[in-house]
Parts: C-alpha cells; structure tokens; sequence
C-alpha cells in the first residue's frame, strides 16, 4: 500500500507541474491571474511534499492530519473550479479530485490514530 500511496503524491506533483504549465501557457506574463494559478500550483505541489513525507512517517500524527485536512480541502478547492466552470467533469477537475480523496484516504487512519500509535 506504500507504494500505491507515492504513486498518488507524485501524481499531485505531476498534476501541479501541469497546472503550472497550462496557467503560464494560457495567462501569459505580467498578469495578476497568473501569479494566483501559479499559487494554487505552489500548494498542490507543497500538499504533494506532505503527503510523500506522511509515507515515510507512519507514526507522526499531526503530519497525517495536516495532510488529511489538506488533501480534503484541495478536493474542495478542484469542485469549486468544476463548480466554477459550469463543468464538474472536466478532465483537470477529476484528476485532481480523485488523486486528493486518494491521499485524503492514505492519510486519515493516521490522522484519526488507527495507525501507529
């Protein structure tokens, strides 16, 4: 199972670097919406970072729940852009939602202490 969980926080890190990709190609430079994509990239990619520490870290609970609560929210944050766009099952939306809810999975025996302790 720790290898299907790095599987999951690499792809966040894939999905972020694309995300930061799309964004510089489709806002171009100098632009304020640019620097608020690339941010949303900066926190899937630091939310990746967690979650590949978590892995390595069974015990270390307050990781666990940091990573639980965040994956939860970067779930909410990729609906809400679904939501946004009037299509909830563009591509982007659901490979971000699914790869979330995955490490929200992984993470949440430690977080709610099933494991470890």
């Amino acid at each position: 199972m720790k290898i299907i969980d790095r599987i999951f926080g690499w792809l966040l890190v894939i999905g972020a670097a694309l995300h930061a990709y799309g964004s510089l190609m489709f806002y171009g430079p100098q632009t304020v919406t640019l620097v608020w994509a690339l941010a949303g990239s900066l926190a899937a990619l630091l939310l990746a970072a967690l979650n590949l520490m978590r892995v390595n870290r069974p015990t270390d609970r307050t990781l666990a729940y940091v990573c639980f609560a965040g994956s939860l929210a970067w779930c909410a944050v990729a609906l809400a852009f679904g939501v946004a766009q009037q299509n909830i099952v563009d591509p982007r939306v659901l490979y971000h939602a699914i790869v979330a809810l995955a490490l929200a999975g992984f993470s949440a025996p430690g977080a709610l202490g099933k494991r470890g302790l």
